[in-house]
C-alpha cells in the first residue's frame, strides 16, 4: 500500500490538464500570509521545499533538503469513510556530506488523518508521524526529520520578505496558461540546529531557501522533467531559474526571477534563461546521466550574466525507486558569488504517468 500511494503521489507531479473538480491556477490571485504558508487542499498537489548549506562546528560543509508533499487523489469527495485517501502526504529528506560521497536520504508517507499526518490550513504546519515542518510564533520556521542514517533538527530564521515568483505568484510552466503553479520563495533563511549521525550530534549553522508551490496541472503532456536552481547570492540577492525539458532534451518553457541586493526584482521569460551542461555524471544505480555542472545564463536589462554551478560532489542522486518514488538529482552547488541547490528530474526516467 505504501508503494502504491507513493507512485500515485509521484505521478501527480507530471500530469497534463487537470480534470474537474481540481481548481485551475489563474493569474491575479492575491496572496495572504500567514494563510498561504498553510495547505491548499482543493488543489491537486502542493509542496513545502527547504534546501540549504550547513557548516559544522569543525568547519565542514554539508548540504540538506527537507520536502513535504500534499496530494489530493482523484476520487469521490463525498466518501464518508475516515479511511478514504482524500489527502496523501509524503516527504523526503537528504543529507549531502563530501566525506561520505553519496546522498543519505529517507522518506515518510501517510494518508492524512488519525493524528498520524496532517497539513494544516491557515499556516505552515505539516507532519508525518515524527517528521514535521512548521512556522513558529514570531515568523521563524522549524523542522525535525528522523531518517535511517541521520536526524535533522533545524530552525530557520527569516531575514527577507516573501519573494513572489512569476507574475505576482502565478508561475507559468508551459504554453498552456493552465500549466502553472502558485509559487513563492523565502531566500536567505538563517539556519541553526543539530545534525545527528552515528549517535553523535553536531551543532550546525548555515543558510537555506524555502520554496512553496501548489498546482493542479504542472507539466505539459510532452514534458519529461526540469532543471531548477535556487541561489542565495553573497550580496543579499536571490536567483531562481528553471527550464522544462521535452522528450528531445530541448527547453519547452523557462522562467525565473532575480531579486537584487536592493530588493528590485527582474522577471525572466522563456528566452531569458539558458542552462548549458558542462559536466555529466552517470549514476551506477539508475543509469541516469545528470548534468551536475552547468552554466546558468540569464538575460538582464544591462546584459547577460552567467553562473557556473559546481556540485559539492557528484553523487547527490535521490534514488527513491524502492519506495515507489522517482529517481532524481538534488544537490548542493557553488557558484561565483553564491551558493544554493540544483534539481534535475527526468534524467533517469521521464516524469510521466
Amino acid at each position: 500500500m505504501r508503494r502504491a500511494l507513493l507512485m500515485l503521489a509521484a505521478a501527480a507531479l507530471s500530469i497534463g490538464a487537470a480534470p474537474a473538480p481540481y481548481p485551475i491556477v489563474k493569474p491575479g490571485t492575491a496572496f495572504g500570509f500567514p494563510a498561504d504558508h498553510g495547505a491548499h487542499p482543493d488543489y491537486r498537489t502542493e509542496w513545502w521545499y527547504v534546501t540549504g548549506w550547513l557548516r559544522t562546528a569543525g568547519g565542514r560543509d554539508l548540504g540538506f533538503q527537507i520536502t513535504f508533499f500534499r496530494v489530493r487523489p482523484y476520487g469521490d469527495p463525498g466518501n464518508p469513510s475516515r479511511f478514504a485517501p482524500n489527502q496523501i502526504l509524503f516527504a523526503h529528506a537528504g543529507l549531502s556530506d563530501p566525506a561520505i560521497g553519496r546522498l543519505l536520504h529517507g522518506e515518510r508517507t501517510a494518508r492524512a488523518g488519525f493524528g498520524l499526518a496532517e497539513a494544516r490550513v491557515g499556516d505552515a504546519d505539516v507532519h508525518i508521524r515524527d517528521w514535521r515542518l512548521r512556522r513558529l510564533p514570531g515568523g521563524d520556521f522549524a523542522s525535525t526529520v528522523v531518517a535511517p542514517d541521520f536526524t535533522l533538527a533545524l530552525r530557520f530564521r527569516t531575514t527577507q520578505p516573501v519573494m513572489l515568483q512569476g507574475d505576482a505568484g502565478y508561475s507559468r510552466k508551459g504554453p498552456d496558461p493552465r500549466q502553472a503553479s502558485h509559487y513563492y520563495s523565502i531566500p536567505h533563511l538563517r539556519v541553526a540546529g543539530t545534525v545527528l549521525r552515528n549517535g553523535r550530534a553536531e551543532r550546525v549553522t548555515g543558510e537555506a531557501w524555502l520554496d512553496r508551490e501548489w498546482s493542479s496541472s504542472y507539466l505539459a503532456g510532452g514534458a519529461v522533467g526540469w532543471d531548477w536552481a535556487g541561489l542565495n547570492l553573497d550580496d543579499g540577492g536571490a536567483l531562481m531559474a528553471f527550464r522544462i525539458r521535452g522528450k528531445d532534451g530541448r527547453t519547452t518553457w523557462a522562467g525565473g526571477s532575480l531579486r537584487r541586493a536592493d530588493g528590485r526584482i527582474v522577471r525572466f521569460g522563456p528566452k531569458d534563461v539558458i542552462f548549458t551542461p558542462l559536466r555529466r555524471w552517470q549514476s551506477p544505480r539508475t543509469g541516469g546521466r545528470y548534468p551536475v555542472s552547468q552554466r546558468l545564463s540569464i538575460r538582464l536589462p544591462e546584459g547577460a550574466r552567467h553562473f557556473v554551478l559546481t556540485p559539492l560532489f557528484a553523487d547527490q542522486e535521490l534514488d527513491g525507486r524502492r519506495a515507489g518514488m522517482p529517481a532524481y538529482w538534488e544537490g548542493a552547488v557553488r557558484t561565483s558569488g553564491g551558493r544554493g541547490y540544483l534539481e534535475l528530474t527526468g534524467y533517469a526516467a521521464p516524469l510521466a504517468m
